[in-house]
């Protein structure tokens, strides 16, 4: 199946694991995204007021402020409260998809997911 072009929908892809963060950014490009990256949760939100992007896709586990945290943080923000962000984390939990719900988040998915499903949930949510 082709892959539909996103348009240039700039991504932003949280993850301290670099392998994460280049299987992630590359099946994102390969869709047509534009990605930009940051390593811990002060570097995503930093990057987020600076250069908003069209969506945000999260990991929880961050070396300095957890996923949660970024999430609240950046819903409390007038300036990135409406970005969608995806949580994606290989930390499986039961109450994790709900409390991602609760958060404001768009989607919870969990690692690993093939870099063409991340695609997928991103086109679905940008409604691209």
């Amino acid at each position: 199946m082709e892959a539909t072009p996103a348009r240039g929908a700039r991504i932003l892809l949280v993850d301290d694991e670099p392998d994460q963060r280049e299987m992630y950014r590359f099946g994102l490009e390969h869709a047509g995204f534009t990605v930009d990256e940051a390593v811990n949760g002060a570097d995503a939100l930093t990057h987020a007021r600076s250069v908003p992007p069209d969506l945000i896709v999260l990991d929880l586990r961050l070396p300095d402020i957890d996923g949660w945290e970024v999430c609240r943080l950046l819903k409390a923000d007038l300036q990135t409260s409406r970005i969608p962000i995806v949580i994606l984390t290989a930390t499986p939990n039961p109450t994790h998809a709900e409390r991602a719900r609760g958060a404001g988040c768009a989607a919870y998915l969990l690692k690993p997911c093939l870099p063409e499903d991340l695609a997928q949930t991103v086109r679905r949510i940008l409604s691209l």
